[in-house]
């Protein structure tokens, strides 16, 4: 094998192994409620709720805490990340030669914060998001 062909071999063969943005999303959609959003979360969790019905609809938090007073407050903390690659000239030609590509770069990061009372049951619903 003539060794200028390498790189651009190993590089070709490389991409055959990757998924694209909407295998990725799928792998991970059904199970561990990674796709928890803010409009899930004010549908889901009302006040009054038990914690067992929190972890069916939002799955297990990341933390769970007290409060001064005692009462279990639990954490949900997700970060997302998205790639998406454009090109300089027409369609994207990674390592065959043609445009330059780009790619731009995305997180977007969601906590909430359910709070329950001594009972086991929410008594607040709160929630933060970025994007950047």
């Amino acid at each position: 094998m003539h060794l200028a062909r390498l790189p651009l071999l190993l590089a070709l063969g490389s991409l055959t192994g990757c998924l694209n943005p909407q295998d990725v999303h799928n792998s991970v959609r059904g199970d561990d409620k990674a796709t928890i959003s803010v409009g899930a979360a004010q549908r889901s969790i009302k006040v009054g709720m038990p914690n067992a019905g929190v972890a069916e609809a939002l799955g297990s938090p990341n933390i769970v805490s007290t409060d001064e007073e005692g009462r279990e407050v639990w954490i949900y903390d997700r970060v997302t990340s998205s790639v998406r690659a454009t090109a300089a000239n027409g369609p994207l030609t990674l390592f065959v030669g043609g445009g330059a590509a780009a790619a731009e770069r995305s997180q977007s990061t969601l906590t909430i914060i359910v709070k329950f009372d001594k009972a086991g049951k929410v008594r607040d619903l709160a929630y933060h998001t970025s994007k950047f």
